[in-house]
């Protein structure tokens, strides 16, 4: 009797169904979590100007002066670091600008958050200091809740 090593064509067709399944479920999940995590850097980038913006104005009411910064950026490169002009910082290494999915892109007062192929666009209001997304869509509801 001879004793075979190797696999059967049989034994490796199954094993190339097993892995395509495994494929076709896996797949998808891992498309929604790059989706998810770039919801979650867009909140956490929208709580940090937020908080900034608050920080901001608290620092000129100590010093006297009740007004929220003027603009959010001075910088088309690099966003959120503030008003150069008036000498009023926001972040201070900011976010660097860029035009793909995940980034932040614009010039003061209309910013734009990419998801995908799908651009969400913010608003900052210097009369009331709120920063604010413009749309009724599904990822603007996320990024601010």
């Amino acid at each position: 009797m001879k004793f075979s090593r190797a696999f059967t064509m049989i034994e490796l067709i199954f094993v190339i169904v097993v892995l395509g399944i495994l494929a076709a479920v896996a797949f998808p999940r891992l498309a929604a979590t790059r989706t998810d995590a770039e919801i979650t850097k867009g909140r956490a980038d929208v709580a940090t100007i937020r908080s900034a913006i608050v920080s901001e104005r608290q620092t000129q009411l100590i010093k006297g002066e009740n007004s929220y910064i003027p603009k959010l950026s001075s910088d088309t490169t690099t966003l959120f670091t503030g008003d150069t002009d008036s000498n009023r910082t926001l972040l201070m290494y900011g976010i660097k600008a860029g035009s793909g999915s995940g980034h932040w892109s614009g010039t003061d007062p209309n910013y734009t958050y990419k998801i995908g192929e799908t651009s969400v666009p913010f608003t900052y209001d210097k009369d009331t200091g709120k920063f604010t997304c413009d749309t009724d869509d599904e990822y603007c509801d996320e990024l601010v809740d």
